[in-house]
């Protein structure tokens, strides 16, 4: 089993530290971004009356009836492209973060069991403290795979020329971020556990395996 990663920054973080297959992470990203793209399909097609009486028709990326953030991120008025950029980098690392010492079996960790609850938490703290500048996108796949989306279902091109460009912020941020989040766990918490004892097959359920969210 390869466990249930949604965030292509999370599967990145697990091929550094070695617990993905490097052949499998091209095949995990094109599963996120699909996916992503289905639930806004399923997202537009479900609330799509509710859309068109808002809008009028009139689907637009900026302004007051913009509509096109209800599927991606888009920046703050007062945020720059470069504290954008750190704002997912430094979000994303610390998911990556508590997502390994939550699923670690070399740590007490969460209860078993726990850990999708354990994780989830943690994304809502992150968003919490996070989500001013632009709304904690913290995934790739969850950010452009809408996206692409509002590009063809009636939003167009402008998706990805709003906010300076933004789009590919919410891209390359959580990259960064992921590999950040997996170099710090691995120099400061994974080099100085010792190696568990072994123990029973029952036991030994790699907890990488529960991981699911982002």
């Amino acid at each position: 089993r390869a466990g249930a990663h949604v965030n292509p920054a999370v599967s990145l973080a697990m091929v550094i530290l070695g617990k993905l297959p490097l052949k499998k992470f091209p095949v995990y990203v094109v599963a996120q971004f699909l996916g992503a793209f289905a639930g806004s399909c399923a997202v537009f097609g479900l609330y799509y009356d509710a859309l068109m009486d808002y809008t009028g028709g009139d689907l637009a990326v900026t302004g007051e009836n913009a509509t096109a953030n209800i599927f991606a991120s888009y920046p703050a008025k007062h945020l720059s492209v470069l504290n954008g950029f750190v704002d997912q980098v430094i979000a994303t690392g610390a998911l990556v973060l508590c997502i390994l010492a939550i699923t670690d079996r070399k740590n007490i960790g969460a209860p078993k069991g726990m850990e999708p609850l354990c994780i989830g938490l943690t994304i809502m703290a992150i968003g919490v403290s996070m989500g001013l500048n632009c709304g904690y996108p913290i995934n790739p796949a969850r950010d452009l795979g809408p996206r692409l989306f509002t590009a063809v279902a009636g939003w167009g091109m402008e998706v990805f020329r709003a906010g300076g460009c933004w789009w590919w912020i919410p891209v390359a941020g959580p990259m960064v971020g992921g590999a950040v989040g997996a170099g710090i766990y691995f120099l400061f918490i994974d080099l100085h556990q010792p190696e568990p004892q072994k123990q029973d097959d029952n036991n030994v359920q790699d907890k990488y395996e529960i991981i699911a969210m982002t």
